[in-house]
């Protein structure tokens, strides 16, 4: 009967080397199954702005419906908002405004917006004959008013004639243009009135002039 074999004991070294790959196997198991470290960077201060909740006309009256609170980087802030929806209900847009635009007190009637008329000067209303025209405009436009009538009877020519009655006017407010999102909502179409900045003697003369004659402007450089 042949003799068992043995086996030859193994080296210490081979023992050691085998722990050292189950050990290496095992943290990197531990290590694929942990969750990925959360991503750090700065921490960006946010304030509380008051915002359209939809394309709105100038002349709309807001309500709490129209606007919506939203929170918007501190140093993207524009100057001029409100962080509570109760203080600007009720309020009368100046000018359109975008959904998600901020609503600053310029683009209401009030002290914000007569704060833009520079000294010296008044806040006129203008009602143009070309309702359209109106709509090419915006808020610091600078424009020449042109009013147009007949000329006197035995006058030359017998035609119209146009006189400049207000020059680099700056348009204070404008109305929306017909046709957008806050139109298909039953917002009033635009009646072609501007709202603008003049010295009292010009304000005199347009008053005059809208008396008897149409209105309309020329478009400068703001």
């Amino acid at each position: 009967m042949p003799l068992p074999r043995l086996r030859r004991p193994r080296s210490p070294v081979h023992l050691l080397r085998q722990v050292a790959a189950a050990a290496l196997a095992g943290l990197a198991l531990v290590l694929a199954l942990q969750p990925p470290p959360p991503v750090t960077g700065p921490v960006t201060t946010t304030v509380p702005v008051v915002v359209a909740a939809a394309d709105l006309p100038a002349g709309a009256a807001l309500t709490a419906g129209d606007l919506v609170v939203a929170q918007l980087p501190a140093d993207a802030a524009p100057a001029g908002v409100v962080a509570d929806v109760p203080q600007l209900t009720d309020a009368v847009l100046a000018s359109p405004v975008r959904s998600g635009e901020p609503v600053t007190d310029v683009r209401v009637v009030g002290a914000g917006l007569w704060s833009a008329v520079p000294a010296g000067q008044v806040a006129a209303p203008v009602r143009l004959a070309d309702l359209a025209v109106s709509t090419l405009l915006r808020a610091g436009d600078r424009v020449d008013v042109l009013a147009t009538g007949d000329v006197a009877a035995g006058d030359a020519g017998g035609g119209p004639a146009v006189q400049v009655v207000a020059s680099g006017a700056l348009v204070l407010t404008a109305p929306a243009a017909p046709g957008g999102d806050a139109a298909v909502g039953g917002a009033p179409e635009p009646d072609g009135l501007l709202v603008l900045a003049v010295t009292p003697e010009t304000a005199g003369r347009l008053a005059a002039a809208a008396a008897s004659a149409t209105l309309t402007v020329t478009l400068g450089r703001p």
